[in-house]
């Protein structure tokens, strides 16, 4: 049986046993959103990284320069990275090409799973493709749901997020145990639209006052792409 357990903000992995467990990490505005994205638009991977030196390290790597930095530092873009939205990558041009990514929660909350047997990266927009894979793939382990949250606080926008899931696992696996913190995003998502909650989310608010409502808008669709990313040696691949 799976047991589905939501943790209301990335620093909630530091008393965790990650070992043999799934992690599932979510940062709907943007993180997980613009990695999605990118692969479902052919990226060929997705290098997370903590900071944006930690980004320019990676570069290094690829002297060929077939690939795209993005990255930002409190909600402000990095100098010389790419604006790290999904539509924003999109215009850049993804196809074929490496994405290295940095951002001031998700990233974080990629390298924060790392103990766990398997780490993957969810949103809205590839949701129904992620609990299909860990269903087929993991019917016995213990499920975290992680919200990247911001800087220790907790974000309406990515609990959002982890109740999408959790009623996608509901239709799919309806014996699973779920936590009681898996139950309260279920009831909100079930019972609120996702536009309006990432729109009136602290986040959201900060995007339109940007005027990233487009990108708001974009990130709040459910299960438009059938993607899949699994962190495996330091990259996100589709699998």
């Amino acid at each position: 049986m799976q047991k589905i357990h939501v943790l209301l903000k990335k620093e909630e992995l530091d008393a965790q046993r990650l070992e043999g467990k799934v992690v599932v990490v979510l940062d709907i505005l943007f993180a997980t959103s613009s990695i999605v994205t990118a692969l479902a638009h052919g990226a060929t991977e997705v290098i997370p990284t903590l900071d944006g030196r930690a980004a320019l390290e990676a570069a290094k790597q690829f002297p060929d320069g077939s690939y795209v930095l993005s990255g930002e530092l409190n909600a402000e873009t990095l100098s010389g990275f790419v604006h790290p939205t999904p539509q924003a990558l999109l215009a850049e041009g993804i196809k074929g090409r490496r994405l290295i990514y940095c951002t001031t929660n998700g990233t974080v909350a990629l390298a924060k799973s790392k103990g766990a047997a398997h780490v993957y990266a969810a949103a809205l927009l590839n949701g129904r493709a992620v609990v299909e894979r860990i269903i087929l793939q993991h019917p016995d382990s213990t499920i975290l749901i992680v919200c990247s949250g911001s800087a220790d606080n907790f974000n309406l926008e990515d609990f959002y997020g982890a109740g999408y899931l959790v009623s996608l696992f509901r239709r799919r696996a309806a014996s699973a145990d779920f936590s009681d913190a898996a139950l309260a995003a279920e009831l909100l998502h079930d019972h609120c639209d996702g536009l309006d909650a990432l729109r009136r989310a602290r986040v959201g608010r900060m995007m339109l006052a940007r005027r990233l409502d487009a990108e708001v808008a974009f990130a709040a669709q459910e299960s438009c792409y059938d993607v899949v990313p699994l962190l495996q040696h330091g990259a996100l691949r589709p699998v």
